[in-house]
C-alpha cells in the first residue's frame, strides 16, 4: 500500500545512517525494556523503532486489512492455546485437535481453521495489564492507551487515539465514492460497562471526517439493507442532487462567515454521504445478493458469517480497511463469564471458525490472501482457572491469529507457561500488535499525524513483530 505524503517527521537520510548499523533484534529490545523497566518513550527511541522499516521482513506486504475484532475477550486456553497436561480446573472440557501443520494444535471446536492453520502466525504471547473492557478495547484497536486506561466507566471523545482504520484512512486520502475504511456491524459497546461504548472506534484526535462508515444490522437477514445506502421514499437521484448544490451553496457562504475548519469538516462529511447514495459501484459492492448461495453457505448464514463475506466483498472494491466487531448477540459476547463451555461450543466458536477458516480459503483462491492482512483478536484473554462455569477477564496471557499481507503461514510465534497464566517466550502487547498491522500495510515507523491543534501524535504505540514476515 502507497500513501501520500502525509505530515511526518520522517527523515529518509537519518533513517539510512540507521539501516547502515547493525541493529538490535526486537526480542533484545523488548527484553531490555522488560528487564530494565524502560519507559514506552525509552524504547520508542531504539534504532529499530526510528527507522522507517522499509527494509524489514513484511514491510508494505498488504494493500488491504480485514481486522475481526472478538470484542469480550475469547479464552486462550478454549480456543488458540489449548493445554491438554494442566490441572483440569485449568484446561477445561474441551481437548486439542492436530491441525494442517505438525506440532500445532488448535481447540476442538476449530476444525474448518485447523486446515487452513498453514496460512496463519498463531501469537500465543499476547500480553497487557489492563482487564477493563473499554479501555482495552482501546489499545486493541489503535495500538495506544485509552486516555483513562483501567477504566470501563470512560466512553469515546475527541482524544482517543484514531482507529487504525483511521489512520489508513487519513493516509489515503478520498480518491472514490468507496469509503477507505468500515466497520460491521456495529460499534462495540457493553452493557455491563458503565461508559457504554468502546472508546478508539472512531476518528478521535484526527476528527470526524475519518470515522468509519458504520454499517448496522444482520446482514444474513433477507430483508436487510444498507441504512446508509437507503434513499429517503420520494427522493430520488435527481433530486439529490439537486439538494447538494444547494448546500454547496450555503457551505459557500458559511465560509465566510464561520470558522473554515469546521465547515470543510461537515463539507467532506456531505460529500462523502452524497457519493454513498448516487454511486452505483459503491451500492454493488455491498450488496450480498451478488454473492451466490453456495459462497454465502460457506461463510455461515449467520450475522458474523455475512459480515465476513461482505469485509471480503469491500476489500476487493477498494475498501482499504474493514472492521468485523462480534456482533450483539444478547449474551454478553465472548465475555464468558459463566456458562463458558456450551457458550463457545454452541454459539462463539462455530460461526467464528467457519467464518475465518472460508475467509483465508477465499482470499486464495482469489489470489488476494497475500495482499491482505487478515487479524483475529480480543481485547484479553481469561483466566487459566474456571469458577462458577466460566473464567474471568485475564489480559496477563492471551492469543490473537495474523494471516496473509506477507505473514509466513503455519507457524506459533511466542509462548505460554504451562498453565497459560503468563508469556514464556517473546511477550506480545496489544501496541505492538497494532505495529504489526501498521507495519504490514506500509505506514513507516516513525510517521507522526497532528491534530486539530497542530498538536502531533506518534502513530507506532509499539514494535512490529518483524520475525512473522518472510524474508522475501
Amino acid at each position: 500500500m502507497s500513501f501520500p505524503n502525509p505530515q511526518t517527521s520522517f527523515n529518509s537520510n537519518a533513517c539510512a545512517e540507521f539501516r547502515s548499523v547493525a541493529q538490535p533484534s526486537r526480542r533484545s529490545v523488548l527484553q531490555a525494556g522488560l528487564i530494565g523497566g524502560l519507559s514506552l518513550p525509552t524504547l520508542m527511541s531504539s534504532p529499530l523503532s526510528a527507522e522507517s522499516g522499509a527494509s524489514l521482513p513484511g514491510f508494505g506486504k498488504a494493500k488491504r486489512c480485514i481486522f475481526l475484532f472478538m470484542w469480550g475477550g475469547p479464552s486462550h486456553i478454549d480456543t488458540l492455546d489449548p493445554k491438554p497436561n494442566a490441572p483440569a480446573e485449568v484446561r477445561g472440557e474441551f481437548a486439542p485437535i492436530d491441525t494442517n501443520v505438525p506440532g500445532i494444535q488448535l481447540s476442538e471446536h476449530f476444525q474448518m481453521t485447523a486446515r487452513q492453520c498453514d496460512k496463519l502466525a498463531v501469537i500465543r504471547s499476547l500480553t497487557h495489564s489492563d482487564p477493563s473492557h473499554l479501555a482495552s478495547g482501546h489499545c486493541t484497536l489503535t495500538g495506544h492507551i485509552a486516555p483513562v486506561p483501567n477504566s470501563d466507566a470512560e466512553p469515546p471523545s475527541d482524544r482517543d487515539t484514531p482507529h487504525i482504520g483511521s489512520v489508513v484512512s487519513r493516509l489515503n486520502g478520498q480518491t472514490s465514492a468507496m469509503p477507505n475504511f468500515v466497520t460491521l456491524p456495529w460499534k462495540a459497546y457493553h452493557p455491563a460497562a458503565p461508559g457504554g461504548q468502546a472508546p478508539g472506534q472512531t476518528g478521535g484526535w484526527l476528527g470526524r471526517q475519518y470515522d468509519p462508515l458504520l454499517i448496522t444490522g444482520n446482514p444474513a437477514d433477507p430483508n436487510w439493507k444498507v441504512p446508509a445506502l437507503n434513499l429517503i421514499d420520494g427522493v430520488d437521484t435527481q433530486r439529490l442532487n439537486h439538494r447538494r448544490g444547494l448546500l454547496e451553496s450555503i457551505d459557500r457562504q458559511r465560509i465566510a462567515l464561520d470558522d473554515y475548519a469546521d465547515v470543510r469538516s461537515v463539507s467532506r462529511q456531505q460529500e462523502r454521504a452524497f457519493g454513498l447514495l448516487t454511486s452505483p459501484e459503491v451500492r454493488q459492492a455491498f450488496d450480498l445478493v451478488q454473492e451466490p448461495d453456495d459462497v454465502r453457505e460457506r461463510y455461515g448464514q449467520n450475522t458474523h458469517g455475512q459480515c465476513v463475506l461482505l469485509a471480503r466483498r469491500l476489500i476487493e472494491s477498494g475498501v482499504s480497511l474493514v472492521s468485523v466487531n462480534w456482533h450483539n448477540d444478547g449474551q454478553n459476547f465472548w465475555d464468558t463469564h459463566g456458562n463458558n463451555f456450551p457458550r463457545l461450543k454452541n454459539d462463539l466458536i462455530p460461526p467464528a471458525d467457519r467464518a475465518l477458516a472460508t475467509l483465508l480459503a477465499d482470499l486464495e483462491e482469489r489470489g488476494l490472501l497475500d495482499e491482505t492482512l487478515v487479524c483475529w483478536v480480543g481485547e484479553f484473554g481469561r483466566t487459566p482457572q474456571i469458577g462458577n462455569g466460566g473464567r474471568q477477564h485475564y489480559p496477563q496471557c492471551y492469543s490473537g491469529l495474523l494471516a496473509g499481507g506477507g505473514i509466513a503461514g503455519g507457524q506459533i510465534y511466542g509462548a505460554s507457561d504451562k498453565q497459560g497464566t503468563q508469556p514464556a517466550s517473546n511477550p506480545v502487547s496489544p501496541q505492538d500488535y497494532a505495529a504489526t498491522v501498521y507495519h504490514s500495510l506500509g505506514v513507516p515507523h516513525d510517521l507522526t499525524l497532528k491534530d486539530s491543534t497542530n498538536r502531533p501524535h506518534r502513530v507506532y504505540g509499539g514494535l512490529p513483530v518483524t520475525d512473522i514476515f518472510r524474508a522475501s
